[in-house]
């Protein structure tokens, strides 16, 4: 009988310090922060005006509804469900001066993030440069010439070839 009162205050033992540990862990974990898991990002994030770009962003347990972002950059655009993210794409007018644009989210749950686009406006070339005619020109000048002539030279040795190794070498004094 004294062995059974011996295991019951162990038992009690172990399971008030299990006790202990639970109220110290939870009085010492940080409190949950309604949307930490906000946020939107532009791909690409650094685009030259005139290009198109995709938001993606995560509205935290909001992702079943629409959101709206907006920026300098290109205006209002609405992000719709899309794989469990919000999404969206929209083209940079090609007349934006370049520089850093905010992009701001709001969420239907009330949530918001910010992500940073860099419009580039870099002027584009209306032709290549004028580096020479080049094998694939068009018409048929040099390249096409080099090619003909270059398989006449290989027909010319690949015959002489043949024809010298059959003829029959004879010794003298044979």
């Amino acid at each position: 009988m004294r062995g059974l009162t011996l295991h019951r205050r162990a038992i009690h033992a172990v399971l008030a310090m299990f006790a202990l540990i639970g109220a110290f862990v939870l009085m010492t974990a940080p409190p949950a922060r309604a949307g930490e898991n906000t946020f939107v990002e532009v791909t690409p994030n650094s685009a030259q005006a005139g290009t198109r770009v995709t938001v993606r962003a995560n509205c935290d347990n909001a992702n079943n509804q629409q959101a709206t972002v907006h920026s300098d950059a290109f205006g209002r655009v609405v992000l719709r469900p899309d794989n469990g993210f919000l999404t969206g794409a929209v083209t940079i007018p090609g007349n934006k001066q370049a520089g850093d644009y905010p992009v701001d989210l709001r969420c239907a749950n009330g949530n918001t993030a910010s992500a940073m686009l860099t419009v580039l406006n870099m002027a584009q070339p209306s032709k290549g440069p004028a580096t020479g005619g080049g094998g694939t020109a068009g018409d048929r000048g040099t390249g096409s010439l080099l090619l003909v002539g270059g398989l006449t030279v290989v027909a010319v040795v690949a015959g002489l070839g043949v024809f010298g190794g059959n003829r029959r070498r004879t010794r003298p004094g044979s």
